[in-house]
């Protein structure tokens, strides 16, 4: 009711120019080949994919190290969980507006660090080289939290005469963790994966917050993320017909996005109990 009931209606609407304050009329494919000319439609979705390109490798590498020492803590291991996963349940307003006053090329807290060792940190809220990489390094680490669970539940049922039989055979801390927990954690990372995919391609809180305000109400052309366009173009312009038809779209790339990971998958997840 909450979920196919408004797909369905933004589906009728995608093929109007349903605007609220006009009639409506049918456009049939109109806003479609809109969007496949429209250059700023290039410029999100290009934006939107590099941030995940980014993104999705260091959200998994963080998270999976972070599980990797919380499998080795005994006591205390409760603590270190509730800390990790805390930052999880902080609104993702809040995450944005962290992300100023850390990533701030004159006076943010990552670039105070860097002076400290002597190196000159970039502009990374204004120079459009740094803007996707900081957004990136600032969302996946704040929310890892979630993964690192998920991690940690996989790491601990990896069965240890695997690694026993592993060390029996010479086997080195790297070739164990290569040859027999990746394998055996595989189907948690595919998880981990296609989840966080699917968030960074609709990625739109924390990136609006930092960048779209009073002063800047368009943003910049290196923070324009595909579903803060849409949102322009349904509650800024009132096109909701044409942003319907980009969020449709934006449907279509997830979807195909999703059946190459899982095909993929096929090759590089192992379930156990399976030959």
């Amino acid at each position: 009711m909450f979920t196919s009931g408004p797909m369905i209606a933004s589906l009728i609407l995608s093929f109007t120019d349903y605007s609220i304050i006009q009639t409506t009329h049918g456009v049939g494919w109109a806003n479609y080949h809109d969007a496949l000319h429209d250059p700023y439609v290039r410029t999100a979705m290009r934006n939107t994919l590099i941030y995940t390109l980014i993104s999705v490798p260091l959200h998994v590498i963080v998270a999976l190290y972070l599980a990797s020492l919380l499998a080795r803590v005994g006591r205390g291991g409760g603590f270190f969980r509730t800390a990790f996963y805390l930052p999880q349940m902080s609104p993702t307003v809040v995450t944005g507006i962290l992300y100023l006053l850390i990533f701030n090329g004159s006076f943010g807290v990552l670039n105070a660090g860097l002076r400290v060792l002597h190196i000159r940190g970039p502009f990374w809220t204004t120079d459009p080289t740094w803007v996707k990489p900081g957004l990136a390094l600032m969302i996946s680490v704040w929310g890892v939290g979630a993964s690192v669970v998920i991690f940690l539940a996989a790491l601990k049922g990896v069965p240890q005469h695997l690694y026993e039989a592993a060390a029996m055979d010479g086997a080195s801390k790297w070739r164990r963790f290569r040859d027999v927990t990746l394998p055996m954690i595989s189907p948690a990372i595919f998880f981990v994966v296609i989840i966080n995919t699917i968030a960074g391609l609709q990625t739109f809180d924390q990136v609006y917050t930092a960048f779209f305000n009073q002063s800047t109400p368009y943003g910049t052309n290196a923070s324009l993320m595909y579903a803060i366009y849409i949102f322009q173009q349904a509650f800024t312009f009132f096109k909701f017909g044409y942003a319907s038809a980009l969020a449709w779209i934006l449907f279509l790339v997830i979807g195909v996005i999703t059946a190459v990971q899982i095909v993929a998958s096929r090759r590089f997840v192992y379930y156990e109990g399976q030959r």
